[in-house]
């Protein structure tokens, strides 16, 4: 899309979990996690929106190419099974693509993504990217730590899928300037944030944004968050979330938030 202020290109970057499917119990019970659980048919009513809509659902290298025209990079992290179950048919029918961002250690684990599911996701030319090893918040670890869940997280799925694994995703929203340069270090092209802002040719690719979509969020505020119109709203929100974080320090943010809402993201 165009946007009005700059005249400049932009994109916005959706970020999806695990698809909730009637009858499949989440991979995680805690309420906060289920916020992030969008219903099946949720989704495949979002799909169709933007496919009605005129948009184009891209993976994270097609996004950066930043063409003419109206597009949102689609996105999941994790790697519950449901992105094999669920998502991808649904975007296979409308014609879509995806980046989904996988968290390595959690490949076989009950309700999560098997390494041939995994092999056959790639296989079906959705673009896979890692989500860390463990989903440890990578913003309080030590270099060693912070290897781990890079480069060794990294050549994992390269094993598994035989090609390439250049895009990266921070597991709870924990980014700095560690994490950006340990991601450059292994070898990744791009990492992607849970900082709300569209992104454009001039934005740090080590840097990107994107938008969680939560359950029951109403199609009409699904439409204003992929044409950016929503975004300051929600970004002035996630500041007050960030600063938190870093005042609170991640143990005791996480037990404040578990008790109000319970885990997620």
């Amino acid at each position: 899309m165009i946007s009005e202020m700059t005249s400049e290109a932009s994109i916005v970057f959706l970020m999806y979990h695990e698809l909730e499917i009637p009858g499949k119990p989440l991979c995680h019970p805690e309420p906060g996690y289920a916020r992030y659980a969008v219903p099946e048919a949720e989704f495949r009513g979002q799909m169709q929106f933007l496919k009605d809509s005129g948009y184009q659902g891209v993976s994270v290298d097609q996004a950066l190419e930043f063409q003419n025209g109206k597009f949102v990079a689609i996105t999941f992290d994790d790697g519950p099974e449901t992105d094999w179950l669920a998502a991808a048919p649904i975007l296979r029918q409308a014609g879509f693509n995806a980046t989904f961002y996988i968290t390595s250690g959690w490949l076989g684990q009950p309700g999560h993504l098997s390494p041939e599911q995994l092999k056959d996701l790639s296989g079906q030319g959705f673009e896979i990217g890692c989500h860390s090893m463990t989903h440890a918040y990578l913003s309080d670890l030590d270099d060693p730590g912070l290897r781990r869940e890079t480069a060794d997280a990294k050549a994992r799925l390269e094993q598994i899928i035989g090609k390439a694994v250049v895009h990266f995703s921070c597991p709870g929203g924990r980014y700095n300037d560690r994490v950006a340069n340990a991601a450059r270090t292994a070898g990744y092209h791009t990492v992607a944030t849970s900082r709300i802002h569209a992104n454009y040719p001039h934005t740090d690719v080590f840097a990107l944004g994107r938008v969680a979509i939560l359950r029951g969020l109403p199609i009409a505020t699904f439409s204003s968050i992929c044409d950016g119109d929503s975004l300051p709203g929600l970004r002035a929100r996630g500041h007050v979330r960030d600063a938190a974080k870093r005042l609170l320090g991640s143990a005791l943010y996480d037990r404040v938030r578990k008790v109000l809402l319970g885990h997620g993201e």
